[in-house]
């Protein structure tokens, strides 16, 4: 800054000269300079603060998107791998060619993951890592096919010392595909630093801002003691003295409280700007977080909400209810309903569900899921026609996330036929299912308006969904638990005539073979 000195011309302003500066000026130009410091400050803490909340946001997206979508193609590209071990060996030693079937499907299956990981490619070097994998992959391959050639020719020592060699080809494979996952894995744990970085400095921005607010606020208060108090009572006193009475104090609380309640007015704007950034940043840390507490919240929650519809449904079927009770039964079911649907929210996509498998009853599971969506049913005027083949193996299942997707099919089917009420038709049976074999097939059918057809294909995508109140995560959650258990879910549909959701469950290896 420079000042104008007679006789000198432009000087340097000195920490004196800009305190006499700062004297001379009038008290408007003080409090105006001051307050604009101030909401200088808030406004630019808000802007920040905005912008750390978007660039936060945008950063959890992106690795959502991107690093986390491929390291899930990473891991179904290495799990496709190392499904094919061992089917040559088996193969060998009894010369059955549902061995070979198996490995053929399995090729398959790896062929799609490596489709999948090239549409996820982002970078030069994770595409080089693929290319070698499709390379390596063809020669081993190609090697594996001479190995099945002369197994079927009789040549098995030359067969096996080949089988031998090509070890090496798959070792060097999965190398790839775990350098490939590493990649991934290091961008995420790299975009979760940079995330701490960034709230580690819009921490110390806010302590920063927060000092500055206080010593403007300081200023400010002094500035008025000195430029507005003082004067006014030491004005108030000569006055009272001229006037021979003390007639002051009433005019000066006046002033005061106008000034006052001026700047109560600003300071209360910068405080309330100040608690909306502070309340953004705390949102953009609880999003950061949100991945990790979801899957915490959802199993701390769910569990004990299914055993208390469990015992509300019997209750109500047991007890004799006047109408004032069953209404209220009815409220509550309503909303342990929508606290339901909530919790479901709360899953993490990032991470397949943990299976607790055991021997599942697929008829019996259902029979217990008509029986705790009976009073839902109900509600929406919707009846059941149940098909159900005799003898149907058992399928290595978790009942309770099995349970889970019935739930959430049959729901949806009777929210598609809330107004007009309806029929769902229900089958089990044993059936031979695309890429999962022999598998139990539940097929859940209402009759309600059906799928459009340019959405059929979206109807399984997460976030997607054509409810006013809907998340649309149900349904993908539905088929995430699906394949989980090496299964999958179709959907056939036309306008008018309903919709179909077919779970195919694989049927384990003893039983098939029984």
């Amino acid at each position: 800054m420079l000042a104008y000195s007679r006789g000198r011309g432009m000087m340097p302003l000195t920490g004196r000269t800009a305190m006499n500066w700062w004297r001379n000026q009038g008290l408007s130009v003080r409090v105006y300079s001051l307050f604009s410091v101030l909401l200088s400050m808030a406004l630019t803490g808000g802007v920040i603060t905005i912008w750390y909340a978007t660039s936060t946001g945008s950063m959890l997206r992106m690795m959502m998107e991107q690093d986390v979508t491929a390291l899930e193609a990473a891991r179904e590209l290495e799990t496709a791998l190392i499904n094919q071990k061992g089917f040559v060996t088996y193969y060998y030693i009894d010369q059955n060619p549902e061995w070979l079937e198996k490995l053929n499907r399995q090729k398959h299956d790896f062929d799609d993951a490596l489709g999948v990981a090239f549409e996820h490619t982002h970078t030069q070097k994770e595409r080089d890592i693929l290319l070698k994998v499709r390379d390596e992959y063809a020669q081993y391959s190609e090697s594996r096919d001479r190995v099945i050639d002369l197994y079927k020719n009789g040549r098995f020592e030359e067969g096996a010392d080949l089988h031998w060699k090509i070890r090496l080809n798959f070792f060097a494979i999965h190398t790839l595909t775990q350098e490939y996952k590493k990649i991934y894995t290091h961008n995420i744990m790299e975009t979760q630093a940079s995330m701490r970085r960034r709230a580690a400095g819009m921490r110390n921005f806010v302590v920063a801002g927060m000092i500055a607010l206080l010593a403007l606020g300081v200023a400010c208060g002094v500035t008025l003691a000195r430029q507005v108090i003082q004067p006014i009572r030491r004005l108030s006193a000569a006055a009272s003295m001229a006037e021979g009475q003390d007639n002051t104090r009433e005019n000066e609380m006046k002033v005061l409280s106008r000034s006052v309640h001026g700047l109560i007015e600003n300071v209360g704007a910068a405080k309330k700007e100040l608690e909306q950034s502070r309340e953004l940043l705390e949102h953009s840390e609880k999003m950061a977080l949100l991945g990790k507490l979801s899957t915490e919240v959802a199993h701390s929650i769910r569990n004990p909400l299914t055993s208390i519809k469990m015992r509300l449904f019997s209750l109500q079927r047991s007890l004799q209810l006047n109408p004032a009770q069953k209404e209220d039964l009815e409220v509550v079911s309503e909303e342990m309903r929508r606290l339901d649907n909530i919790v479901r929210n709360f899953l993490e996509f990032s991470r397949p569900p943990r299976l607790k498998k055991q021997s599942v009853q697929v008829p019996a599971l259902m029979t217990m899921t008509l029986e705790l969506l009976q009073h839902r049913l109900k509600m929406a005027r919707v009846a059941v026609e149940r098909s159900t083949q005799e003898n149907l193996p058992p399928v290595d299942a978790d009942p309770e996330l099995l349970k889970e997707v019935l739930v959430n099919f049959i729901v949806n089917a009777c929210d598609a036929m809330e107004e007009t009420g309806g029929v769902i038709r229900i089958q089990e049976m044993e059936a031979a299912a695309e890429h999962v074999g022999r598998a139990v097939v539940v097929r859940i059918h209402d009759s309600g308006p059906g799928v459009p057809q340019d959405i059929q294909d979206r109807v399984l995508e997460p976030f997607f969904t054509t409810k006013a109140e809907g998340t649309g995560l149900g349904l993908s959650i539905a088929r995430r638990i699906i394949e989980e258990h090496g299964g999958r879910i179709d959907l056939v549909s036309a306008p008018g005539r309903g919709a179909a959701f077919s779970i195919s469950l694989p049927i384990p290896e003893s039983e098939a073979k029984s």
